[in-house]
């Protein structure tokens, strides 16, 4: 059974007893938890005998006017998925519990945080490295696995570890898509059936430049002109449809097989984001 951990201080106390027996895995989450964040834990548990999991809305990577209000939440529900997928506690604090009265320090990161979600939600990353850095310090665990989907937040993550020296190995996992391509979030909660269709534009936009990589163009304008039609035909108010390197998110001055689309768009008044290697042919996850 999945224990329940309410303060920093039971939270520290309980990575450091599983330490004592051998690596400890964190997954951490803003909750209303799905298949994806399932993958997670199930390769944290392949890698360590012991999986944390956290769970909080981190107030500080949302912007005045984004959704922090609305966010999705069912600490019930993910705890019975933490327990299904074998997760030893999880760590759900209130906010007051993660930034106390008087709290005023933050972690600023560098260049990776600069373009794409860095440039359309200033301070976000900011926010991302403050909790994450304050959750790294409290577990110090050995490994934590974050999702491709949000693969620019992957790469910021792992270069605040490397860079502060924290212990901990920053792990990527493949995004889990639904049968038909389109990314799990858990904002695709706010789609309606009809932007539940439309999102899928995400997808095609990733299949269109691909189909035209795999063709032999080489030049990124036409490669993000071919997506970016795709959420224009499916009226997504696109925000960037760009390639970018894989390694430190430069733009390319000719495309290979592993420099990533990345998108983002909305679909009604949500908005979704989406990414993935120019040579990557995979089909859906079931």
């Amino acid at each position: 059974m999945t224990a329940l951990i309410r303060t920093a201080r039971n939270f520290r106390d309980s990575c450091a007893e599983a330490r004592a027996d051998g690596p400890l895995a964190l997954v951490p989450t803003m909750g209303f938890l799905h298949a994806g964040h399932l993958s997670l834990m199930r390769a944290a548990a392949q890698r360590a005998p012991t999986v944390a999991v956290t769970i909080f809305v981190n107030p500080t990577q949302f912007g005045p006017a984004e959704d922090l209000a609305r966010y999705p939440r069912d600490l019930d529900g993910d705890l019975a998925k933490c327990d299904q997928a074998g997760v030893a506690f999880a760590f759900a604090p209130e906010t007051a519990e993660v930034y106390p009265e008087g709290f005023q320090t933050s972690v600023e990161p560098g260049p990776l945080a600069q373009p794409l979600e860095g440039e359309r939600r200033p301070g976000h990353f900011r926010g991302v490295c403050t909790v994450v850095a304050k959750l790294f310090a409290l577990s110090r665990a050995d490994l934590a696995f974050f999702g491709e989907k949000d693969f620019q937040q992957f790469l910021v993550v792992r270069r605040m570890a490397l860079d502060l020296g924290f212990p901990t190995e920053v792990v990527a996992r493949p995004t889990v898509r639904e049968k038909d391509g389109l990314a799990l979030s858990s904002r695709n909660a706010y789609l309606m059936p009809e932007e539940r269709e439309r999102a899928l534009a995400l997808w095609r936009a990733l299949g269109a430049a691909r189909a035209r990589f795999a063709a032999g163009e080489r030049a990124p304008a036409a490669l993000e002109a071919a997506a970016a039609a795709e959420l224009d035909a499916a009226g997504i108010r696109g925000d960037y449809a760009e390639l970018r390197n894989p390694i430190d998110l430069s733009r390319p001055a000719r495309a290979d097989p592993a420099t990533r689309l990345f998108l983002a768009g909305l679909v009604g008044k949500t908005r979704l984001i989406d990414n993935g290697a120019l040579g990557d042919r995979h089909a859906p996850d079931a």
